[in-house]
This record gives structure tokens, sequence and C-alpha cells, in this order.
């Protein structure tokens, strides 16, 4: 276990050479990245994901009330549920109907997170001017082909946020090419993504290449969904391909992704 921990340990302090000037950074979230609650499955991905490097820069602070979009599997979930219950903050989920994985009714792990649904038809996620944090994760480019939806989310971003509030964004970057534009392929052009936040109302308030990878091409058979971790091999809808070749896109990694933090004026 003390290895595991090292090993984690390790990967943050490589990766959090790597940012730009953070907001925040501080020991409760080091010891949030490397906890034992983590799955090995998430850990495994830190090397692009930069957990510690991107929290820092985006600005968490301890006894922040955190939203997060959409958590998916939960790798965010795993670091930000334990880091706000031990720094006197709260964790809320905004899932769609599935909901969280089950693994996260351990309150004696994760605390007692809060949820509210998010979808493109449903009430404000939280009360006006209640979170200091929300984090969206890989996923505008699911709202695109929904007329108003991704214009209509940030506006509840802006809305649920604290004056001062941070929105921190993660998303698989079309750069230098343009975006298709229904988001098809799941990349999304940085101009995209700033124009939803400032029209919302947001500045934004930085940018980092800590999650860029320049070996993405962004040509890929079936989109972003070929490369790791989802590793596509057929179209979507259709049985994967027993005989398609992985190890090209499997050598790149995860996607190149832009890094923004966005804030709300006082």
């Amino acid at each position: 276990m003390i290895s595991r921990r090292l090993a984690i340990l390790a990967v943050v302090a490589t990766t959090f050479s790597l940012s730009n000037a953070p907001a925040y950074a501080d020991d409760a979230l080091k010891d949030a990245v490397s906890g034992h609650a983590r799955s090995m499955s998430n850990v495994s991905r830190d090397t692009y994901r930069h957990p510690y490097a991107s929290l820092s820069f985006w600005g968490l602070k301890p006894g922040d009330t955190i939203v997060e979009i959409w958590p998916g599997g939960g790798y965010w979930t795993e670091i930000l549920a334990p880091y706000a219950k031990a720094t006197g903050g709260k964790y809320i989920a905004a899932v769609p109907a599935s909901g969280l994985p089950q693994r996260f009714a351990n309150s004696s792990v994760y605390g007692e997170i809060g949820t509210t649904l998010f979808d493109k038809t449903c009430a404000p996620l939280v009360p006006p001017g209640t979170a200091d944090f929300v984090l969206t994760a890989r996923n505008i480019h699911d709202w695109v082909g929904t007329p108003g939806f991704p214009e209509r989310a940030f506006r509840d971003f802006y809305a649920a946020l604290k004056p001062g509030g941070i929105l921190a964004v993660e998303q698989h970057r079309a750069d230098p090419r343009p975006m298709k534009p229904d988001a098809s392929d799941g990349y999304l052009s940085t101009a995209y993504v700033v124009k939803l936040a400032t029209d919302a109302g947001f500045k934004l308030d930085g940018q980092t290449e800590i999650n860029a990878n320049p070996k993405d091409t962004k040509d890929h058979p079936f989109g972003v969904w070929t490369l790791p971790p989802t590793r596509r091999s057929a179209p979507s809808g259709q049985p994967a391909n027993p005989d398609f070749d992985h190890s090209k896109y499997d050598a790149i990694g995860e996607s190149d992704r832009m890094t923004l933090r966005f804030r709300k004026p006082m």
C-alpha cells in the first residue's frame, strides 16, 4: 500500500511541474489524489488527466461547495468527494437519470454526497449563488447536438456559482483544425467553449497546457472514442470489431484537451 501511495505521489510531483501558476494548492488535495479509495483503473489515467495539477490550477479550495457535471464512472468523484469530506466542504453530483455508481454511497469514505438532476430540461442545479466550484470534464461535446442545450447549461453554471466562483473546464480539443458543427467526433474548438462561457457572463481567468497531448492527430475512425480509455473499434451501436488494431491509438494515449478556468465576476 505504501508503494502504491508513493507511485501516485510521484505522478503528482511530475504533473504539477507542468502547470502554469496554480490558483491554489494544498496538502488535503494531495491526500485525496493519493487516497486508497481510488480505483486502480482511474489511478492509471492520472498520467493523462493530471488531477492534482489540474485542480490546483482551477483553484479548488478547502471548504468549497463543489458541483460536478455528469461524473460518469467517477474519476473526479473519487477525489473531490473525499476532499470535500476532509475539508468541511460539500460535493454535489449533477447527474442524468442514471445517477452515480453505488460505491459512492459509502459515506465513511466519500461523505454525504448530494445529487441533483442535470439534463436538457431540468430545473436549476442548486439554489442560485451557492456553489464555489463547478467542474465540467469531457462532456460538453455530448450537448452540442441538442439545440440550445450548451448555452442553457452554461447559464445554469453561472447561476449556480457565487460571485467570484470558478467554472473549471476540461474538454477534448479540436484546435488547430476546425471543430465539426455537431461535434460528432467529440472534439470542440477552444473558441467555441470560450464563447459559451463568456456569453453566459463568465470571464476567462486562465488556461494551461497541463492536459495537452501533441500526439493526438484528431482524425481517428471512430472519433475521440477510438483512443483510450473507450477504445472503440466499430461505429457507435455496432458490435466491437475483434480484428481492429488498437496499437496505433493506444500509442497516442488519451485525447489532447483544453484546460480552462472561468470566473463569475464579483
